[in-house]
């Protein structure tokens, strides 16, 4: 299993990190006291940082320092920081320094059965994915990498409007911090101030008419550099850029305290518990829009969700409704 195998790379730098992120300067002596290694051995650790997308500042005669130092996850502070319905709730807390995906780990758990109200993050994700098949980004300490696995009885269809409801969550937890300008696109992304913020990928496993498991993925881009920010193909935006200062810990237990009381209660409170809040937050309520759908297209006017979260559409041949899948969504040009 992924989550007991041998220590990564990013692992084993876990120490050297922890000394550095509060990025204060560091002599070469200092950290091998700390690590108990040779200097020599310290520098051989610090020349793999920069793969990793971390900056090294290094000043002769004075030491190292990683600059604006690193605010790394912590277990303990997000478990600290749960309400108890959460508390109650989450069977297990795991943070690793790296995975391939955070979703494909628990998908691996669900199907053990050993997945259940399991929350993993990430400090960096090697092979993060978004909806439609997209990359998602996630270099190390910079982002929010977020699984939670649960599994649900009823059927695939008790889940109606779930990404849109996790979406909900994820809006409710960003005030909490008073951020301004949050808004939600149809059918799984946050935005802030008119770009996206954070996305949403949802993933089931079982039978699909009778009990079945899902992996709730969040990424949020929290601390992403120009340079490595490079690859995303759409208008984005950087929590650290439009509210700084919110410690990724506590962002992360107040998603948390967000998400898995609604978890609890999907199944009966279905979405139409959720619409008004999602409605009060469209970011194309009342404007012109265009669907597509590999080579189909569809104009209209946005007339927001329906209670099982499609999307409705006003067009000249009438009101139209839109299920998830492959549909992307965008302004009109």
């Amino acid at each position: 299993m992924q989550d007991e195998a041998v220590k990564t790379p990013l692992e084993q730098l876990r120490p050297v990190l922890e000394l550095l992120a509060d990025g204060e300067m560091h002599s070469g002596e200092s950290l091998g006291n700390a690590l108990g290694i040779s200097r020599a051995a310290v520098w051989k650790q610090l020349q793999k940082l920069e793969y990793y997308g971390l900056t090294l500042e290094s000043v002769k005669g004075r030491g190292y320092r990683l600059p604006g130092g690193l605010d790394l996850l912590s277990e303990k502070a997000i478990s600290e920081q749960l309400g108890g319905s959460a508390r109650a709730l989450l069977r297990e807390l795991r943070v690793f320094d790296e995975v391939g995906s955070t979703n494909s780990l628990l998908l691996e758990r669900l199907e053990q059965g050993r997945g259940h109200a399991v929350a993993v993050l990430a400090e960096r994700q090697s092979a993060g994915r978004g909806r439609r098949g997209r990359n998602w980004i996630s270099p190390y300490a910079s982002s929010l990498s977020l699984s939670v696995g649960w599994d649900f009885s009823g059927g695939v269809q008790c889940l109606e409007g779930l990404s849109l409801a996790v979406g909900v969550a994820v809006a409710r937890a960003l005030a909490r911090f008073s951020v301004a300008d949050v808004r939600l696109k149809w059918p799984n992304d946050v935005w802030c101030q008119g770009r996206k913020l954070a996305g949403v990928l949802l993933e089931l496993k079982g039978d699909l008419t009778d009990r079945c498991s899902v992996v709730i993925g969040i990424g949020l881009n929290n601390g992403l550099s120009a340079k490595t920010a490079e690859g995303i193909d759409q208008p984005w935006t950087d929590l650290q850029q439009v509210r700084p200062g919110i410690g990724r810990s506590e962002l992360a237990a107040a998603i948390l305290d967000e998400l898995l009381p609604m978890l609890a209660t999907y199944p009966e409170k279905g979405f139409a518990a959720y619409r008004e809040a999602w409605a009060a937050l469209d970011q194309f309520a009342g404007q012109p829009v265009q669907l597509q759908s590999g080579s189909l297209s569809w104009r209209g006017i946005a007339a927001g969700v329906d209670d099982k979260g499609a999307l409705l559409l006003d067009t000249e041949e009438g009101q139209k409704s839109f299920h998830g899948g492959e549909i992307s969504l965008r302004g009109q040009v």
